[in-house]
This record gives structure tokens, C-alpha cells and sequence, in this order.
């Protein structure tokens, strides 16, 4: 379906998903405020970051197969030993294009 939303569609799809995107970011912290921090609950947040990577990266894994295992693994090493995400980053994505240059992709 494509509709035409005139001179002001780009402008009206940008607030309608800011209108959609706010609610739930504050709907989140007012309802964080109302659960009690009991310690399960803190492991659940502490675990949430690592659950939403996994979450992220798997799909991309599975589908891209071996280029993008290795362009993974060295921003998992470039991270560890640089600490810079945005040097991880161009050496994720160096990796993978040379593993899929080399033809494993």
C-alpha cells in the first residue's frame, strides 16, 4: 500500500512517530517508578542490555552466515581491546566486507 501524503508526508510520518515513540519511553520510567527494586529485579535490568544485543545480532547472524560472524567477532575484540565503539564499528564492518570479498559469504 502506498499512499500519497502530499508535500507534508515526510513531515507527518516524523511526528507520528514521535508521537508513538514518546509515550511509550515515559510510560516506561512512570511504570519503573511504580515497581519496587527488589535484587531479581535489578539482575533482570542488569541482564537487559546483553538480552537486547543477542536479540539484535542472531537474526543478522543466521541470515548472513560467515561474513558476518567474522565482522561480529572482531568488533567484539576491536570493543574489548580499544574501547571505542566507533573504531569496533569500522573494523566489524572492514572484516565483513573482506570475508565476503574473499568470497566465504
Amino acid at each position: 500500500m502506498n499512499a500519497d501524503l502530499g508535500a507534508y508526508g515526510t513531515y507527518i510520518a516524523i511526528f507520528a512517530m514521535a508521537a508513538a515513540t514518546y509515550p511509550m519511553r515515559v510510560g516506561g520510567y512512570w511504570l519503573m517508578a511504580h515497581v519496587p527494586l527488589t535484587p531479581r529485579v535489578q539482575r533482570i535490568l542488569e541482564a537487559l542490555p546483553g538480552a537486547v544485543i543477542v536479540a539484535t545480532v542472531l537474526p543478522i547472524l543466521a541470515r548472513e552466515g560467515a561474513p558476518a560472524g567474522i565482522g561480529i567477532a572482531v568488533a567484539l575484540i576491536s570493543t574489548l581491546i580499544r574501547r571505542n565503539d566507533f573504531v569496533a564499528l569500522i573494523a566489524g564492518v572492514a572484516a565483513a566486507a573482506l570475508a565476503r570479498h574473499a568470497g566465504l559469504g
